[in-house]
């Protein structure tokens, strides 16, 4: 809670930064007071991180000011992961080698925070040694173990699970610190922020709220620009009436009038950076797509992450696949897309799949390469809907202006990059989709015009993700891996996940992975459903839904006629009858579904 009078930490006076010819910042104004929770949004490129690392004091504006509270401690997270080398990440997290074990490892609040952050079994380990994401957790730690009056964190949310990023968010709603935060993740920021600053355009507009009420605000914002883009076109009409009435050398009109026109006309803002992502055409998927029966899948030091197991995606099933880091399920994509040996157990692939396949690691392409000729190295034309576009249309569709189809792939930004792998991913026209992290480094805009594409697709789906907009809306059914040898159906969805989490780790002790005679008998009372069962189960609800909407359409029509034939008594009769059957038929699909929920459950 932000205390009634707030101290003012930071203040931004006009502030400008541009990089090469391109301005980020133009005059911005802006500060942040004693707890305010601030979430940052905006495009890739837009000067999200510029803006952070200038209240952080890393980066200087090219003009304006900014003053900062004397005495303040401020903790910043940056993507750069830059760690001291040799540092052990004990060293790094609570102090050098002159602290004391006993100092900290009795603190409840810093073991904490090493469990939450998923580090606690790397503090002798040498940073040099770590990957990325794992030095990445380690920044985080370190800058939430400090006593910082102000944190300022960039994408937190990369590299933690589903599990990590609801901790993080309990943890600094529950912090008195302030925070400025760049996040692309909607929940996230909807659970954390109070305010949220939105970088585009060289501005920052700022919003009471998170998520939601940025969403709200933004329409409200769209729709008034809206309205005053046609007043101005109005406006523009008329004055270009009036500039080309008469003879052409007439010369006596009001220099004024011909300046302020020519001004209205130019002043037209340029389009936003959106992607607009068209529904691509679909191949054909018979009664087999990828099935895995009775097999193991290890990782490469032949640890058994799954064995026995046997799943079978059907046609247009969409699955959310969560777990934590470790548990396998990069390694289950890999196994679906027939990479890895799968004995003593096979797989078997529908003959008409055609496997789209979204890596968390970049495509290696050629960094001289530019960005269209990336693109047209899997195709020069597509079919999207009933149109045929080339490579260069369809780029400029996905936010890639012609200019910057000329870039050289090595000058992106890992975000720009990350949405052309996508691109040349769905230019394929796959019929089966395995993402491994599509939110990564996406901005909010992206990810957005992602979901509407992935909503509607009406192939097979697979998604790994921690982002649980992205899962509650374009999945319609969760699988987790909670390293106990099986995958399981989680009916609840990302909430179950957790709920079951919460109870593994509360557990004195682990149920074993090779005891599959005491398969957590305590854990659900009623056997939970195989996968092929779960799946018709999932048939039969979306059937039994459709029937209901169809039902309920009816049922307002025949309410509307009843009242039409108010004085036809014979027509009343004819209509009553048909309204009760209608009302029975009704009822008995809804208590149909709600038994089949209540199995899944």
């Amino acid at each position: 809670m932000a205390p009634s009078n707030p101290i003012a930490l930071i203040n931004a006076d006009r502030i400008s930064k541009s990089f090469g010819i391109k301005p980020l910042l133009e005059s911005v104004s802006l500060g942040v007071h004693e707890g305010q929770r601030i979430g940052v949004v905006g495009l890739n490129g837009g000067g999200k991180t510029t803006l952070l690392e200038i209240l952080g004091g890393i980066t200087e504006p090219d003009d304006g000011r900014v003053s900062r509270a004397s005495d303040m401690r401020i903790a910043t997270v940056t993507q750069r992961g830059e760690l001291p080398a040799g540092a052990t990440v004990a060293e790094v997290v609570v102090g050098g080698p002159e602290v004391a074990v006993h100092e900290w490892a009795g603190d409840p609040r810093i073991r904490g925070i090493l469990n939450g952050i998923g580090i606690a079994g790397l503090l002798d380990a040498r940073v040099d040694e770590l990957s990325g994401g794992q030095r990445r957790r380690v920044g985080l730690a370190a800058a939430l173990v400090s006593d910082a009056d102000l944190l300022l964190l960039d994408e937190p949310t990369n590299h933690l699970d589903v599990e990590g990023v609801q901790w993080l968010a309990d943890h600094l709603v529950s912090r008195r610190s302030a925070l400025v935060v760049v996040t692309h993740d909607r929940w996230f920021l909807d659970t954390v922020a109070t305010r949220t600053w939105e970088v585009h355009s060289g501005r920052v507009d700022d919003y009471e709220g998170g998520y939601n009420d940025w969403v709200f605000a933004r329409a409200e914002r769209s729709r008034l620009a809206d309205a005053a883009e046609e007043r101005r076109r109005n406006l523009a009409r008329k004055e270009l009436a009036w500039l080309r009435r008469g003879p052409p050398a007439r010369t006596s009109k009001p220099r004024y009038r011909i300046e302020a026109a020519e001004r209205l006309i130019a002043d037209v803002p340029p389009p936003r950076d959106t992607v607009t992502l068209s529904a691509f055409a679909k191949r054909r998927l018979g009664r087999v797509v990828i099935e895995l029966e009775d097999a193991r899948i290890a990782t490469p030091a032949k640890d058994v992450l799954l064995d026995d197991l046997t799943w079978r995606l059907a046609p247009g099933e969409r699955i959310g696949l969560v777990g934590v880091n470790g548990s396998g399920k990069t390694t289950l994509l890999r196994a679906l897309a027939g990479e890895i040996d799968v004995a003593p157990g096979h797989r078997i692939e529908g003959t008409t799949v055609k496997i789209g396949w979204l890596r968390q690691e970049l495509d290696d392409l050629d960094p001289d390469q530019r960005l269209l000729e990336a693109v047209e190295e899997v195709a020069t034309r597509i079919m999207v809907g009933d149109k045929e576009m080339s490579a260069g249309q369809l780029a400029e569709r996905l936010g890639f202006t012609p200019a910057r189809q000329r870039t050289p792939v090595g000058d992106l930004s890992g975000g720009e990059r990350r949405r052309l792998q996508m691109t040349r991913v769905l230019m394929a026209e796959p019929n089966v989709l395995l993402l491994d992290e599509p939110t990564n480094d996406l901005d909010i805009d992206t990810l957005q015009q992602l979901e509407d594409l992935l909503d509607s697709w009406a192939g097979t789906m697979v998604v790994i993700s921690h982002d649980r907009y992205l899962i509650e809306r374009i999945c319609d059914s969760t699988w987790a891996l909670f390293g106990d040898g099986k995958l399981t159906n989680l009916p609840g969805g990302i909430e179950q996940y957790l709920q079951r989490r919460r109870e593994l780790a509360s557990a004195p002790t682990p149920r074993k992975a090779s005891s599959p005679a005491r398969d957590e008998p305590d854990v659900a009372k009623a056997p939970s459903l195989s996968a092929a069962e779960h799946r018709e189960a999932r048939k039969t609800m979306n059937r039994l839904e459709r029937q209901i909407e169809q039902l309920s359409s009816r049922e307002e029509r025949l309410h509307a006629e009843l009242i039409s034939a108010a004085t036809d008594p014979e027509k009343l009769i004819s209509l009553n009858t048909e309204l009760k059957e209608v009302t029975e038929a009704k009822d008995l699909a809804e208590f149909e579904w709600l038994e089949i929920a209540e199995r899944m459950e």
